[in-house]
């Protein structure tokens, strides 16, 4: 009973540790308060100034395009990439698949600062436009759909392949109604995680983007060294939009999981 009891209070901890600074700042998005520490009188001044302000419009409606932008490349390079490496010889895998974890275990500062010699520098490529940007968050992100496509693809079984093929299906027919359908659920995951990863980054960004380009990252750093207070409080409003977006995308992904096991139980 007591190792139950501890149980649960290290896991309140550990969520109260994640959680409670983020509810904190919901809190006070929905305040007057220009600073922490000072709770005013309720209001949605600051729910009004990210949404009218031109500025904030524009900085996350570039960030997002940018984030489902990259998030597509990646993921269609990363499951190219995950089918190739499973349907590949032993060695010719593990090359693939250890060149694969270059990127995720590198540093994004060193990934971002190569990038940009790489396309600005040797290849004359500038930064005004948005090439080196893109470039970078996929090289960021497909690493991590291909982490996420290999698991299913070795539990699908390799024969379903070669069957289709024997029935008269042409590679890519098998490829496309039999392969996609069985590693689908990871290649959305890896999908979602590569939006999730570009949303947030801010090394690769800082060396790629467009001197007049800002993501929500590189946006908050800024904005957190300036005197604008309006901003700074309006970016509180921003921070719990993303949490609930995130809550309620991690919501519909469980309950959706939950119908696709409950409807194969029952089959």
């Amino acid at each position: 009973m007591m190792k139950k009891a501890w149980k649960s209070i290290v896991i309140i901890i550990v969520l109260l540790f994640l959680y409670l600074p983020i509810l904190i700042l919901a809190v006070y998005s929905f305040t007057d308060a220009t600073q922490l520490g000072a709770i005013r009188g309720f209001s949605l001044h600051n729910y009004v100034t990210l949404f009218t302000t031109p500025e904030l419009r524009d900085m996350i409606l570039g960030t997002i395009v940018l984030a489902f932008s990259s998030a597509v490349i990646a993921t269609v390079l990363g499951t190219i990439g995950a089918i190739g490496s499973f349907y590949s010889g032993k060695n010719v895998s593990s090359a693939i698949s250890t060149v694969n974890q270059v990127p995720v275990v590198n540093a994004d500062v060193v990934t971002g600062f190569s990038i940009c010699i790489l396309l600005v520098v040797v290849f004359g490529i500038s930064k005004d436009t948005f090439v080196p940007l893109i470039v970078g968050h996929v090289t960021l992100c497909a690493p991590f759909v291909f982490l996420s496509v290999v698991p299913k693809l070795k539990q699908m079984d390799s024969s379903i392949y070669e069957a289709a093929l024997d029935l008269g299906a042409t590679p890519a027919a098998a490829l496309w109604k039999v392969v996609i359908p069985q590693i689908l659920p990871g290649v959305v995951s890896g999908f979602a995680l590569a939006v999730t990863l570009s949303l947030d980054d801010y090394f690769v960004a800082t060396y790629t983007k467009p001197a007049t380009f800002d993501t929500i990252s590189t946006y908050v750093v800024n904005a957190t060294k300036g005197s604008q207070t309006t901003i700074k409080t309006a970016l509180w409003a921003l921070s719990t939009v993303i949490f609930l977006v995130v809550i309620l995308f991690v919501v519909l992904m469980n309950l959706q999981a939950n119908k696709e096991a409950t409807e194969r139980a029952g089959v």
